[in-house]
């Protein structure tokens, strides 16, 4: 029963009698042998090795018996038991030592003669200290010969068929998981570029869309304030038209009152404080024209005023499509980023496929490789039976056949030099097996790279899924807000007002002026879209309808602007139903809520979250 204690690479210094001492590294291994027949015998085994040099082989095999004498010859206080234990511990405290400038614990080989024909070997175990070197054990090893050599390189080739076929199992073990890991990963990724395609499209789509409702928005804005301006401006020029020729006829109907007063203010004097009184009435009802013009002209600016803040709106509103635009813009540059992105992944994974194959060619190669080395060491084999026999026979020949020693000689020469070659073929193997195995090791450190990227695009995927809903819940949030905003917009409060002392009415519908009664009414009617607009941010989707103004929601001035006067009465027009309202009421939206009111009846106005 064989039992490895150690086995490690140490460093050790090689001393010659005929020539310098040089360091190298050597395998020294520590065995324990034990036979139960015919007595049990245990015994330690010392063997020294070098991986470079198959033909660098030193043996020792000490019992109990060779452990007495060497205890009394070098002074040792272990006992055989315990010997090996501590062996070994000097041997690692050898390796602890060996990196150092200064070691304190050394290896040492000595060898009896130069070369690698010698005999005996002795390996020291030697502490150093500045005033003397310390020998703590002093083992006698003996060079192998050619049995042990062969016995020796059998044994490495057994090690090494068992590792073949530990790496070879491993090998296909990694193959068949890396296949299958691939086949996945290449099934995600068409997924993934599938999910990507679909929202490219919708995303191309939405931003079509928004863009063709925002120039519709645009253009119909536009539209409606040009019509408004026009509106107002042929409003006014009718008003002001009116109001100077009933100013005029006015003041014709009181100067030729005034000269027939004057006429018969020389006859009547009777009657002249009553043409006094009449001429003082007179002279209020033109104070009262004048007020009015006045407060005309006063509305003409308040209009005026007006539109300069419907200018500004306009050119806020051009400047949040601008804004609009430069979001399409990124979000269109994120998509290209991600689609660059998606590119590299793919061509990664095509540069894997290519370099797995490279790899699986390989592989077939250096298996052929392999089974032409077991040819070779299977035909080694049989010529090591066949060399084994041969020298049987010339060990039992020897005696008889002295003549024929130069022919021996000749043969095992040529031995010598097969398993010299054998022994190449053998390093070669051994290189050519590192090599398979950095080979596997590079394999493994690159599936885990792609691994990783493909982590990397599937995280980016989602976060670019997430960002593409968040972008999708602002667009809704915004189109749920300016619906609401439109619809709160349709309709706006509308006011008539009647004056008596004046002959023409301006009707709420056609804004012209009729006779009735001889009574003025005044409707000025300002759209539901003025009050949308006052906010630059109220933005109304091109899918809401928008409805007209009916007659039944009158609007118009504050009640500031005419101020009762026991002169000029004001009356308000009957309602659809016949009550009387005597105040302007809000027209509620479908939603039931009032609606944003206009410049004149200012109020709160709903605001968007800054974006």
């Amino acid at each position: 029963m064989v039992e490895e204690l150690f086995c490690k690479v140490v460093s050790i210094i090689i001393k010659c009698r005929d020539c310098e001492e040089r360091r190298s590294t050597v395998r020294l291994a520590v065995e324990t042998h034990s036979f139960s027949k015919p007595v049990y015998k245990k015994d330690l085994i010392v063997r020294l090795s070098d991986d470079t040099d198959p033909f660098f082989l030193y043996n020792l095999t000490l019992g109990e018996e060779d452990f007495l004498s060497l205890k009394s010859q070098q002074g040792l206080l272990v006992e055989y038991s315990t010997f090996p234990q501590r062996f070994i511990e000097l041997l690692d405290q050898c390796i602890a030592e060996q990196d150092k400038t200064v070691p304190r614990f050394l290896l040492q080989l000595l060898t009896s003669s130069n070369g690698l024909d010698c005999l005996s070997a002795n390996l020291n175990i030697i502490e150093t200290n500045p005033f003397k070197h310390l020998v703590h054990l002093s083992l006698k090893l003996l060079e192998g010969n050619d049995s042990d050599v062969k016995k020796y390189l059998a044994d490495c080739i057994k090690s090494l068929k068992l590792e073949n076929c530990v790496l070879k199992g491993k090998v296909q073990k990694s193959e068949e998981e890396f296949s299958q890991k691939l086949c996945i990963a290449q099934q995600a990724l068409e997924e993934k570029c599938k999910e990507l395609n679909k929202l490219r499209n919708e995303w191309t789509s939405q931003t079509s869309l928004l863009t063709n409702r925002h120039t519709q928005e645009i253009t119909a804005e536009r539209e409606k304030v040009l019509q408004i301006q026009t509106q107002y401006q042929h409003q006014f020029e009718q008003q002001k038209k009116e109001l100077e020729s009933s100013s005029n006829r006015a003041l014709h109907h009181l100067e030729s009152r005034v000269s027939e007063l004057e006429a018969l203010n020389k006859d009547l004097t009777e009657r002249r404080y009553k043409s006094e009184s009449c001429i003082r009435e007179l002279k209020g009802k033109l104070t009262a024209v004048e007020e009015e013009n006045h407060r005309a002209k006063q509305e003409v600016a308040s209009l005026r005023r007006e539109n300069a803040t419907l200018d500004c709106e306009c050119h806020e509103k051009e400047k949040l499509l601008n804004q609009y635009k430069m979001r399409t813009a990124v979000l269109e540059q994120e998509v290209k980023d991600k689609e660059e992105v998606v590119i590299r992944t793919t061509e990664a994974c095509e540069g894997a496929q290519e370099h797995k194959k490279q790899l699986e060619e390989s592989l077939e190669q250096k298996q052929l490789q392999t089974g032409k080395l077991e040819t070779t060491v299977k035909s080694l084999s049989e010529e090591l039976i066949k060399a084994n026999e041969i020298i049987k026979k010339l060990q039992t020949d020897m005696k008889k056949l002295v003549d024929k020693m130069k022919l021996k000689n000749a043969v095992t020469m040529q031995q010598e030099k097969l398993l010299g070659e054998k022994d190449q073929i053998l390093q070669k193997d051994k290189t050519e097996l590192t090599n398979v195995k950095q080979s596997l090791k590079l394999k493994e450190d690159e599936l885990l790279k792609l691994q990783e990227q493909l982590d990397c695009t599937t995280e980016k995927l989602e976060e670019s899924k997430q960002l593409l809903k968040t972008n999708e819940n602002v667009i809704s949030w915004l189109n749920k807000q300016l619906n609401e905003n439109k619809i709160a917009s349709l309709q706006a409060p509308q006011t008539l007002y009647e004056m008596p002392g004046l002959v023409k009415t301006i009707s709420p519908v056609s804004n012209m002026g009729a006779i009735q009664n001889s009574q003025v009414r005044f409707s000025l009617n300002f759209p539901s879209d003025h009050s949308a607009t006052s906010d630059p941010r109220h933005i109304p989707s091109a899918s809401t309808p928008i409805l007209p103004p009916t007659s039944c929601d009158p609007t118009g001035l504050d009640m500031k602007y005419l101020k009762r006067n026991t002169s000029v009465p004001v009356k308000v027009p009957k309602n659809v139903n016949g009550a009387s309202s005597g105040a302007p009421k809000p027209a509620l939206t479908k939603s039931g809520s009032s609606p944003i009111l206009s410049a004149y009846f200012p109020g709160q106005q709903p605001r968007l979250p800054a974006s």
